[in-house]
Parts: C-alpha cells; structure tokens; sequence
C-alpha cells in the first residue's frame, strides 16, 4: 500500500491561514494581564519592549515579575562585610524602570518581586495574578550550554496554565 501526499491548494493554505488569524485574534482579544518576567538583563530588553508595546496594544495590564533565587541572594556573611548590595533592591530597581517606561507609553503596569526558583516562581506568579499571558526572555542557548545551565523559559512554557511568548534576545544583549 502506497501513501500518497497532496501539497495544499492555495485556497486552502488560505483557508488555514485565516483560521489561525481569527484563532489569534480571539485569544488577543481576551488578554487582560500580560504576565513580564525578567531578570533586567540586557537579554531579557527586547522581552520588556515587546511585552510593553503588547499591553498598550491591547488595554491589558502589565505586571512585571523579577525572581530572586537562593543562588543569586548575598549571604548574610557578604553583606557585614560590606559585600554588594541586596539583590531584592537591585530587581526592584530594574522593575521600577521597566513599569515607568510602560506607564510612559500609557499601560496600566506594576511590579512583583518573588523567591524561589525563577520557573517555578514566574508560573507561581502568573497563576496568582490569573495571568492571561505570559512574555518571558531567552537567551538563545543551544546545545551543551541550555542542558547544563538550564531554561528557564523551557520550564515556563512546558507548565504554565495560560499562553507563553518567549522573545529572543539580541545577538549583542546575550554576549554581555
């Protein structure tokens, strides 16, 4: 038995395509909080601009959400002796930034500071805000690096409750 394969007709590639357009237009016509999560690197930018332009686009609030995770907190022996600054102060900083420049560009947008795992804690996050979207950064690793260090975009889509957009970062922004 032979298995036979018709490309398309152009009506229906049309056809699909018009499907997937009203399929996207009615969940973007449901979206009212846009989910951000980002770690104010400059990779996680083009994330921050898209979900940004995304949420006056759209009239959906903007909560931006930083995680701080066991790794990335200063012990307590680093800070007596002067050590770098809390990194609590740090997100908060980055994320106050990012609500400023939304609420410039006329988005309702404010900001959340979890602990925990960054995965675990942004799909924690979107399903306590009722997120109807979440964006979140990659840095485009591949290979080796990705399955060492891990994704945390991976973890996101693969358990979040609600649609994910994961936004490359530039070549330039995940150099530094």
């Amino acid at each position: 038995m032979a298995l036979t394969w018709a490309a398309p007709t152009l009506a229906e590639q049309e056809n699909r395509q018009h499907s997937r357009i009203g399929r996207t237009d009615r969940i973007m016509s449901h979206i009212e909080t846009i989910l951000l999560a980002t770690d104010g690197s400059p990779a996680s930018e083009c994330a921050s601009e898209d979900a940004i332009d995304l949420a006056v686009q759209l009239g959906a609030r903007l909560l931006v959400v930083s995680v701080l995770s066991a790794a990335s907190r200063p012990s307590e022996a680093a800070v007596e002796a002067g050590g770098p600054a809390d990194s609590r102060a740090s997100l908060t900083t980055k994320a106050q930034a990012i609500v400023q420049r939304a609420k410039a560009a006329g988005a309702d947008a404010t900001f959340l500071v979890w602990e925990g795992e960054p995965g675990e804690a942004i799909v924690a996050a979107a399903d306590s805000e009722n997120a109807d979207l979440i964006v979140v950064g990659s840095h485009g690793r591949s290979g080796v690096s990705r399955f060492f260090i891990g994704s945390v975009s991976d973890f996101v889509v693969r358990h979040a409750h609600c649609p994910v957009m994961v936004v490359r970062g530039t070549v330039e922004a995940t150099r530094h």
